[in-house]
């Protein structure tokens, strides 16, 4: 069993792989197609000695007030699955962020504990330690803010706090574990701080293109490798898609739902700001192949259609971002493109969290959905 001291470098470290690597790729944007194989080798792993020395990895942000510890991701862990944050007591954040999903849901959007449905795409959880902000417009301002959001969502769980405070009260488990981390009985702050805590440890395990980064050639295949360089050079995706979490961490209009009569008017309900109107944060790509339905409306169904959007130019409207632009794909470069894209897919550290000592008291019996996480 893994403890959280050698769990949290592994949680931090395979996440940063995408940076160095990404900006590897912007490095290649110019090099023919038929040299970059005979280019990588020696620059990929010069970038992974840099990368493998601990004191050049950035820490995980992580607010002062709310220091990343063992006890507090063990606590978040279990308050993410627990379906009393809700008003039914039916609803944990993960039937929205399920881990079989990306830690999205499948569908376009989300329906709360009423049945009411949400407008916009469930994000996944992979990374957000690294946003700005949080949330489609970035409503939120930190991981604890946005905890809190959903448990009192009237379209989502429906609850108020202090009936959460009293239902988790009711568990030796929490009441426990919120003395033994933060020396309080149970609190709104705690909630929000475990959960942060624990979305903050989540990380992606390499994905075959950090392995080939990293110097293994076998990693990405033939058409992979000709995506990679589509994605930096031709289509131009890392303009926005960069850095550690594959995000520029800005807002941009795509012209996703602009053409509807009430379009979704996104950052701009939250600057009031014309240039964010209809504009939305970029995603991550991590796991990308497994958080369909896309965009902030969910509401295109494959990575093909996505692509296919791209190259279109998105949908024409007056704040149109400047970097949307038709693209001269052919076929087999959106073929090609798709292939990396699934490149950016590998599992998680869940199971080394859940496995943590501190997720359970002494000789307690964990619920059958918590035991086929471990």
């Amino acid at each position: 069993m893994l403890s959280f001291k050698q769990l949290l470098p592994t949680a931090l470290g395979s996440t940063l792989l995408l940076s160095s690597s990404l900006l590897f790729l912007l490095a290649c944007q110019n090099l023919p197609q038929q040299k970059l194989r005979s280019a990588l080798p020696a620059q990929a792993l010069q970038g992974f000695a840099q990368r493998s020395n601990a004191k050049n990895f950035p820490n995980v942000p992580v607010p002062p007030q709310n220091p990343l510890t063992q006890a507090k991701v063990e606590l978040g862990f279990r308050l993410f699955f627990e379906p009393r944050l809700s008003a039914n007591n039916q609803m944990s954040c993960a039937t929205c962020h399920d881990p079989q999903r990306g830690f999205s849901n499948g569908e376009a959007n989300a329906a709360g504990v009423t049945g009411q449905r949400g407008h916009r795409n469930v994000p996944t959880i992979y990374t957000t330690a690294w946003y700005k902000t949080q949330f489609w417009d970035g409503r939120a301002g930190s991981l604890e803010e946005q905890a809190l959001g959903p448990i009192e969502n009237p379209i989502e769980m429906n609850e108020k706090l202090e009936n959460v405070v009293r239902k988790l009260g009711e568990v030796p488990y929490y009441r426990s574990k919120f003395q033994q981390t933060f020396g309080t009985t149970i609190t709104p702050q705690g909630i929000a701080q475990a959960l942060a805590s624990f979305e903050r440890a989540l990380s992606q395990k390499p994905t075959p293109y950090d392995r080939y980064i990293d110097g293994d050639m076998s990693a990405l295949t033939p058409s992979q490798e000709r995506g990679m360089i589509i994605f930096g050079r031709q289509a131009h995706c890392a303009t926005c898609h960069k850095g550690l979490q594959s995000t520029d961490n800005k807002f941009h209009n795509l012209g996703v739902g602009m053409n509807q009569p009430k379009p979704d008017l996104g950052r701009f309900e939250v600057t009031r700001l014309a240039e964010d109107t209809g504009a939305f944060r970029t995603p991550s790509l991590r796991n990308i192949a497994l958080t369909g339905p896309y965009m902030h409306d969910g509401s295109l169904r494959s990575l093909e259609a996505v692509i296919e959007f791209y190259a279109q130019g998105g949908i024409p409207n007056p704040y149109l971002s400047n970097e949307m632009n038709p693209l001269n794909l052919s076929g087999e470069d959106k073929a090609d493109l798709l292939a990396f894209l699934t490149a950016l897919t590998a599992g998680d550290n869940l199971k080394e969290i859940a496995s943590l000592p501190g997720v359970q008291l002494p000789g307690e019996r964990l619920s059958p959905a918590l035991l086929s996480l471990r």
